[in-house]
């Protein structure tokens, strides 16, 4: 850390950047919370989204042990060839936005396989339609907290740092000047004093002269 000049110029310098770090603070304290929410509300949004696929799922499950077949679908019927993402802004922050998915069906005998089996096919896109959203979710959410402990540093070195240590600054000088313009004035002063001391002194000699003279002066007329 730079040693602290204690002249003018470094308290314009201290007095500015203390305003700097107040008119910046009120901004990043509002993009802190405006943080905050977002990564709640898509938070919550990632929570349904794997709540409505984890449902989805279960009743699946029950959909396929009626016709008494599990084993005729098989996961790799079903396959994702294409994500489908946009990107989007929040606080200045850029994050990616699920626009869908192209999936591929795997190659089956339609006389081999259940008449149900396309209608699984549709509901197992479904769910993995899900989990793509959800991960999308969960990668704004990562973005978002990268930001937002980026933010809370700032605002907590703006508001426990670099504020309260510059206005200390700005008093340290402050006082410094303040002494320094004392005692510059009680310098003047004892100058001024001794000056008229001085001169004080001189007039006394220089009156004191011509009274001599004029002593002398009569007593040679005496004589």
């Amino acid at each position: 850390m730079a040693k602290l000049k204690l002249t003018k110029n470094e308290q314009k310098a201290q007095k500015d950047a203390l305003k700097m770090y107040q008119r910046y603070l009120p901004t990043l304290t509002l993009k802190k919370q405006q943080l905050q929410s977002e990564i709640r509300t898509i938070d919550e949004k990632a929570k349904a989204v794997r709540a409505e696929k984890k449902a989805l799922e279960e009743d699946f499950q029950k959909w396929i042990s009626v016709f008494g077949e599990k084993d005729a679908f098989k996961p790799g019927m079903v396959t994702v060839k294409n994500i489908k993402k946009g990107w989007g802004n929040i606080a200045g922050v850029k994050i990616p936005i699920y626009e869908g998915a192209d999936f591929g069906r795997g190659d089956y005998d339609l006389y081999s396989t259940p008449l149900w089996i396309d209608m699984a096919a549709d509901r197992m896109e479904k769910e993995l339609e899900l989990d793509l959203q959800a991960e999308v979710l969960d990668e704004q959410v990562r973005l978002l907290s990268k930001e937002l402990r980026t933010t809370s540093q700032r605002v907590n070195l703006f508001e426990k740092v670099k504020i309260p240590e510059t206005k200390a600054n700005i008093k340290k000088i402050g006082v410094f000047l303040g002494d320094e313009q004392v005692a510059a004035v009680v310098r003047s002063k004892i100058s001024k004093k001794k000056l008229q001391n001085v001169a004080s002194e001189s007039n006394a000699v220089v009156e004191e002269e011509p009274v001599v003279k004029k002593t002398r002066g009569t007593r040679g007329a005496k004589k």
